[in-house]
């Protein structure tokens, strides 16, 4: 009887002992409790914690991924806008994240939160849709500055979504158009600024030669005969006209010379 009392027994104290062992996973730790207090961290892999002595929690090291509700903001601007956000953290001392605080993804959460409120509404609207790497650091280095206390780490915060009145859309809209026209008639003027410019330097040039002038207009007669309905008008340069003109001055003066000397011969 007092054998088997004793093989018994032993069984219990095996039995008991086995209850003991855990195995931890590579991405989860174990915070140990002995009688209340917090003793450390354990794991990972096969481990041992007296049983009724010593209670744990675990912590979760993987990253999370935690998606931000959309929030309704109103801009420096006075624009008022909804915006949402994911943040990617993950705990980094799981000592301070059991013992520090009771929830730490929800806190992670309400912070993130408030800290969109808080830092969107500093910032105009096309900040918000142009500088968005500037915002997104803004907001991981703000929530992980007031997450370090509990052992977590924000790797980022990257707002993904922002939704505007459909008003502002429309005003926005205007103002793309008004600035592609802009930049149109901004490039039009260079243009013409530029062809002035060249213009004039080809008008320099064509004046600085004498018989530059006539070859530009041949050889812009050739290019307007290759169409068969256009009309060609000829110019006529006027030192050709200077010719005719000193011959028509000198037939008259002979005309009047002859007359003259016909009157002085005639006896009557």
């Amino acid at each position: 009887m007092f054998t088997f009392l004793l093989e018994f027994g032993m069984f219990c104290v095996v039995a008991f002992l086995l209850t003991g062992i855990k195995v931890i996973k590579e991405y989860d730790r174990f915070v140990v409790f002995r009688f209340g207090k917090a003793i450390g961290t354990i794991g990972p892999g096969i481990v041992f914690v007296w049983p009724i002595a010593d209670t744990y929690k675990k912590a979760d090291l993987r990253i999370i991924t935690m998606s931000i509700p959309m929030q309704e903001i109103i801009t420096k601007d006075n624009v008022s806008v909804r915006t949402a956000a994911v943040c990617f953290f993950q705990v980094v001392d799981p000592f301070k994240a059991v013992t520090k605080i009771e929830d730490p993804i929800e806190a992670t959460r309400q912070i993130a939160q408030t800290t969109l409120r808080s830092v969107l509404g500093q910032h105009e609207l096309d900040e918000l849709l142009s500088a968005r790497d500037t915002v997104n650091a803004q907001l991981s280095a703000i929530i992980d500055r007031q997450t370090e206390g509990w052992g977590i780490k924000v790797n980022s915060v990257e707002v993904k979504d922002v939704e505007i009145p459909e008003g502002m859309q429309r005003a926005m809209a205007r103002q793309a158009e008004a600035e592609r026209e802009r930049r149109a008639k901004v490039v039009a003027a260079e243009g013409e600024h530029q062809a002035a410019e060249k213009l004039a330097q080809a008008a320099q040039l064509i004046s600085s030669q004498p018989g530059a002038m006539q070859l530009r207009q041949l050889q812009t007669m050739v290019e307007v005969s290759a169409e068969k309905n256009s009309t060609l008008i000829f110019p006529i340069p006027i030192e050709f006209m200077s010719g005719i003109t000193s011959s028509a001055e000198d037939g008259e003066r002979l005309d009047i010379s002859a007359s003259t000397k016909q009157k002085q011969n005639d006896p009557r």
